[in-house]
């Protein structure tokens, strides 16, 4: 199935904790349906030192579900739906305005 959230897109989330704040998609995970988005649900980790590493706490992002996201595209969320051109590239369009996303 082609995706509709893609690494590098501009989300902003629509549930939980973290409603309404923008960030960028940094993975997409397909096989659990989850996204890491840069400044979204933020965790700590006690992490042990190792050789290659220091220890302490560490804050990262964890990964939320996909559903939980709407891509934006000139500053509004749009529902995201898929088009074939003329020339064979399958494209995505946002629902509403047709407006082709991939260029």
């Amino acid at each position: 199935m082609a995706a509709k959230i893609r690494k590098g897109d501009r989300v902003v989330v629509l549930a939980g904790k973290y409603r309404g704040v923008e960030g960028e998609v940094l993975q997409v995970m397909p096989k659990d349906e989850r996204v890491l988005v840069r400044g979204v649900n933020v965790i700590k980790k006690h992490q042990r030192q190792t050789q290659t590493e220091r220890g302490g706490i560490i804050s990262r992002e964890a990964p939320i579900h996909i559903s939980n996201v709407a891509l934006l595209v000139g500053g509004e969320r749009v529902r995201v739906g898929f088009k074939i051109l003329d020339d064979g590239r399958k494209v995505r369009i946002a629902r509403k305005s047709g407006e082709v996303i991939d260029v």
